[in-house]
């Protein structure tokens, strides 16, 4: 766990200036061109000789404040009718093809944003900005996942339209993001088929935390020993709920039931935004009388 990983310090790149609401008060200023900071605290320290007790709490308080702040991007996101995605996988998965892919293919439909994770670059961020949608790009140094308050920062700068899609790229690894909710509707843990089929077992935290594992490169499975009954086993094994799609964002395989999926939840995330209003009209009303 984190408190002694030695996650650092994390900088949300700042590509430009707008007022808005921000969704929380981080007590701080920023600044046109400069990056944000994050302060290690003590998901940075490792303390030799620190008691399992004393470890288990502090990972206690690190998640439990976490937890508050994703509350707080969830219900942000809801009275805007945002449905955010929460993309996790090990690196090399194919996460940002799939991303690159989904947004040209609903370009045009509705608003798209992407918030990109990563220790270091703007690679990714790089890509889905050729694309045409808006990005913003999250580096956190040596920290392994993002976490509920660099999200909220990221809101801040990238500012994603109402009745929106908005995409969470998140640090490759399979580990920590699993326990770090961001506010996102569904985490969507993306498995390459030149991975292994025994990752659900080897991080059950991970498959557990998700909603669906996407299947990716599915294309290669002719030249691979890869079973995929039996990976789809292991991931129900874990969790009995989990969707899985097979996919292939190079050929295009499965791709019209991961649109499809993305679009029916949007629809889900405007229809809480609509019950959302109604309730805040009837109170309006019931106070008017």
């Amino acid at each position: 766990m984190c408190t002694v990983c030695g996650c650092g310090n994390a900088q949300v790149e700042h590509t430009h200036d707008h007022d808005h609401d921000h969704p929380h008060d981080h007590g701080h200023d920023h600044h046109h061109g400069e990056d944000v900071h994050f302060g290690k605290g003590i998901a940075g320290i490792h303390v030799p000789g620190l008691s399992q007790s004393r470890i288990i709490q502090i990972e206690q308080d690190i998640l439990g404040h976490n937890k508050s702040l994703a509350d707080v991007n969830r219900a942000w996101l809801a009275e805007r009718g945002i449905f955010a995605l929460n993309l996790v996988s090990s690196p090399g998965s194919g996460k940002t093809t799939l991303l690159c892919k989904t947004v040209e293919a609903l370009a045009g439909r509705y608003p798209l944003a992407v918030i990109e994770g990563d220790q270091q670059t703007s690679n990714d961020a790089d890509r889905i900005r050729a694309t045409g949608a808006p990005a913003i790009q999250i580096n956190t140094g040596k920290g392994c996942h993002l976490d509920a308050h660099m999200v909220a920062t990221a809101f801040e700068r990238l500012k994603p339209a109402e009745d929106s899609v908005l995409f969470i790229e998140n640090v490759g690894n399979l580990v920590c993001p699993a326990a770090f909710d961001l506010g996102e509707a569904y985490k969507v843990a993306i498995l390459s088929v030149t991975e292994g089929e025994d990752k659900p077992l080897k991080y059950p935290d991970m498959f557990a935390a998700a909603s669906m594992m996407v299947l990716n490169k599915v294309d290669l499975l002719p030249y691979l020993d890869f079973d995929v009954a039996r990976c789809i086993e292991f991931a129900r094994r874990v969790n009995p709920d989990i969707v899985v799609l097979q996919v292939s964002a190079r050929s295009g395989q499965g791709m019209d039931e991961w649109l499809a999926w993305v679009n029916e939840g949007r629809r889900r995330a405007i229809a809480e935004r609509i019950k959302l209003l109604e309730a805040k009209l009837a109170t309006a009303k019931a106070n008017l009388g």
